[in-house]
């Protein structure tokens, strides 16, 4: 009789799996939402929030962001910027165009650190990593990551130490920039969409 009713609630349990996975998925597939950007099109998380500014667009994706911009601190969030937010940007009385071999920090002088707007941001010089990354079908980025530190004002004491993640797609004119290693960004965009 114990077999019986151990098969019974093995075989009750299999026939229930499959539509409780279909539930999750079509849930899931409801708690998204897509951003497009230059032909570029993700989907995200339904609670991630966007913003547009000319050339660029801001993913807030935690609840703390006292000021939705490109490198604001105390904002987690990825940036996407088009040609016209990263090449002839104005730095220390020249120009920057980005092109991949230095880090993407389009400011003269000290900036906040990411994390804490009461530290300063100190970048690094030399790329930990260089290599090409998928995103969406037929499209590679040149994918490098920058270790970065956040010292003090006062005695320039490193208090901790992060990576900027950043996918280039020159063709597509296209820069994701990372500075929270935010969870998941790596499958979005290779899951991207091109139009």
């Amino acid at each position: 009789m114990r077999k019986s009713l151990l098969l019974l609630a093995v075989l009750t349990s299999a026939a229930v799996l499959p539509a409780t996975a279909s539930t999750a998925s079509a849930s899931s597939s409801a708690q998204v939402k897509t951003v497009s950007f230059r032909g570029m099109t993700l989907r995200i998380p339904a609670d991630w929030q966007v913003r547009r500014s000319g050339d660029h667009v801001v993913v807030v994706t935690g609840l703390l962001c006292k000021k939705a911009e490109p490198f604001a601190p105390d904002c987690e969030s990825f940036w996407i910027f088009g040609p016209k937010e990263y090449t002839n940007v104005p730095v220390g009385g020249g120009s920057f165009t980005y092109t991949g071999k230095e880090q993407f920090h389009p400011f003269s002088g000290v900036i906040p650190c990411p994390y804490n707007s009461k530290l300063s941001w100190y970048p690094g010089e030399k790329a930990s990593y260089r290599g090409l990354r998928p995103v969406g079908a037929g499209h590679k980025a040149q994918y490098t990551t920058w270790p970065n530190r956040c010292v003090t004002n006062d005695t320039g004491r490193t208090t901790s130490k992060w990576t900027q993640r950043e996918w280039f797609l020159p063709q597509s004119r296209i820069l994701v920039v990372d500075a929270w290693n935010t969870y998941g960004l790596a499958g979005v965009l290779k899951r991207a969409t091109w139009s």
